[in-house]
């Protein structure tokens, strides 16, 4: 007869103290966790969770169960679920999201990055999934001199700009193009004691660099043909204004030191002109370059740089806001609303997570355009999937074109909940099964069986 190793206790077994190694391994792995990274959870590849640091629970305000999905602890039962339908998608996200354990006004925020297997072009290993608490109305939309967001580090900027808007120093706003860096100079001079005074804009990335110099600094009367009067560039019109200076990254290095010149002497010389003139205008900046890259390429003067980017303010690009894809959108359709012909009352759901998966290169300005393209092919008061450019509907498979129209024609009035969720939930994931059966926390099995119970199969 075989004895048992003198270190296991009476009546255990080898298997048992392995269990409850791996236990212990496990609590280990989520203290180690929560002492590196704070709450976070960790998914396999099939969206269930395999590890809870104990900071998650804390946040979420529930217990967290292990091999349970994630998609259903974040999201439950809502019809919109953006960030489980991400994930399914295997695309990383950064969202706000109702609180899973009240039934209050609370809300969390929630950013998953995939972990990879290293190999090229290779599916997710899984995901870590952060987890942090939004704290008073942190999650609440706010409106600030025409922009909308509902997102932290907007809503810091917009505090930044207020502090900074009665101090007479210049500022340097860097942001992608159409990402609002305009509207962040016309508020700096709304708030501004300047509000009074002019305020006047140039592209520094639109002209020659002959022309800009005069649409800049002004010429004297013969500076060169067809000039036959004297006439004040944009420095001597924003006097007592503000001057915005767009694209300044793109200014040619002779325009560079003359307007370090007019930075240091308040004083402006009109191209062809003798005697300086005085001035008296903030000058407020954009690029979307970097410009210490540029200083260091020797296309950008480092003493120019430290002049205009006295206050820096960066504006984030609208595919790291996710939260304001929708918010956003809703303000230009009823702005569309009340110019056009087409009253667009509702955003079907494939088009809601077409818009929100999109990445947006061009930013809101890009998002305008859109929604202007879908308002002029489109017809009826459903924005719907089809109405949208190729290259936004396209990154929701068109087999939801055929196969949503088909479930949802099953399912009448009186269909059950269950029937609702997965509809939308095919709705959302373009009809594939699969990623439907990921975002309702089922297997495959499960979806086909419901289903076919519920007469949704064909």
């Amino acid at each position: 007869m075989t004895r048992l190793p003198a270190t296991l206790e009476d009546g255990e077994t080898p298997r048992a103290r392995g269990a409850d190694r791996h236990a212990g391994d496990g609590a280990l792995f989520a203290a180690a966790f929560d002492e590196l990274i704070g709450a976070a959870l960790v998914l396999d590849n099939q969206l269930r969770i395999r590890l809870a640091t104990p900071a998650a629970a804390a946040v979420l305000g529930t217990e967290v169960p292990l091999g349970a999905s994630a998609a259903t602890l974040l999201c439950g039962d809502r019809p919109k679920r953006p960030f489980a339908e991400a994930l399914a998608e295997g695309v990383g996200f950064q969202a706000v999201i109702p609180h899973p354990g009240t039934l209050g006004g609370e809300q969390v925020r929630v950013r998953s990055v995939p972990v990879s297997s290293g190999a090229e072009d290779s599916a997710p290993l899984g995901w870590i999934v952060y987890l942090s608490p939004v704290s008073g109305n942190d999650g609440e939309p706010v409106l600030f001199h025409g922009m909308w967001t509902r997102d932290a580090r907007m809503k810091e900027t917009f505090r930044i700009i207020e502090k900074v808007a009665g101090d007479d120093v210049t500022v340097l706003v860097r942001g992608e193009t159409g990402t609002g860096k305009e509207l962040v100079a016309h508020a700096l001079h709304a708030l501004s004691p300047r509000r009074a005074g002019p305020f006047r804009a140039i592209n520094c990335a639109a002209l020659p660099p002959n022309l800009l110099e005069s649409e800049l600094f002004g010429h004297a009367k013969g500076a060169f043909t067809g000039a036959i009067k004297d006439t004040m560039g944009h420095v001597q019109l924003a006097d007592g204004g503000t001057l915005f200076l767009d694209e300044v990254g793109e200014l040619p290095l002779e325009l560079q030191a003359k307007l370090l010149r007019m930075l240091e002497t308040h004083t402006v010389l009109p191209v062809g002109g003798r005697e300086a003139i005085s001035v008296d205008v903030r000058i407020v900046s954009a690029t979307h370059r970097a410009l210490r890259a540029e200083v260091e390429a020797g296309r950008f003067r480092a003493d120019l740089m430290f002049r205009l980017r006295v206050i820096p303010v960066r504006l984030p690009p609208l595919r790291e806001r996710p939260a304001d894809v929708l918010l956003i959108a809703d303000k230009l359709i009823t702005e569309l609303n009340a110019r056009g012909r087409r009253q667009v009352a509702h955003v079907a759901p494939a088009a809601a997570a077409a818009l929100e998966r999109h990445p947006w290169p061009g930013n809101v300005r890009e998002l305008r355009n859109v929604l202007a393209y879908a308002f002029a092919i489109g017809e009826g008061p459903v924005l719907e999937l089809g109405d949208l450019p190729p290259e936004v509907a396209s990154l929701t498979p068109p087999m939801a074109e055929v196969l949503v129209p088909a479930v949802a024609a099953a399912i009448d009035e009186g269909a059950s909940p269950e029937a609702r969720r997965i509809r939308d939930a095919l709705a959302r994931t373009g009809g594939n099964r699969d990623r439907a059966a990921k975002l309702l926390g089922w297997s495959r099995v499960t979806l086909w069986r419901r289903m076919r119970a519920l007469g949704l199969e064909e």
